[in-house]
């Protein structure tokens, strides 16, 4: 059992580089598929199983750039993402801010700012642009 110790541990290592190693699209995906797929679906149309138990159906995701002139928001739909606390007290989208958790890196805001963000907000933004519809 003691020689098993350091075997598991290298492959704890091995499978959490592969995790960082995927593009941030693939680990944009995974974390929607975690977080977001029962009130938004696997559609990402808002169609999630327990969308009709809400008072406003969650929005539709693929038309996020549509809603907004043809120009995805990544800064708007980051900052409704990790949300702060209290700020979903009353309903609405929950806060995220405690599963994004983990590596933070440099995001360049569209106004030029750069913010210490966590990796996994910046790749569920990606991952959103990417499934926009035209």
């Amino acid at each position: 059992m003691i020689r098993s110790l350091p075997v598991i541990a290298v492959l704890g290592l091995a499978l959490s580089a592969c995790t960082q190693q995927q593009p941030p699209q693939a680990r944009g995906a995974a974390f929607y598929a975690k977080y977001c797929t029962s009130c938004h679906g696997t559609s990402a149309q808002g169609d999630g199983p327990v969308a009709a138990s809400f008072r406003v159906s969650p929005p539709n995701l693929t038309l996020i750039s549509e809603r907004n002139g043809g120009v995805f928001p990544t800064d708007d739909v980051m900052a409704q993402i990790n949300g702060y606390e209290g700020r979903h007290q009353f309903g609405g989208m929950p806060e995220f801010q405690k599963d994004l958790n983990g590596p933070v890196v440099d995001y360049v805001a569209a106004s030029g700012e750069i913010i210490k963000t966590p990796q996994a907000l910046v790749d569920v933004a990606v991952y959103l642009e990417s499934i926009q519809q035209d």
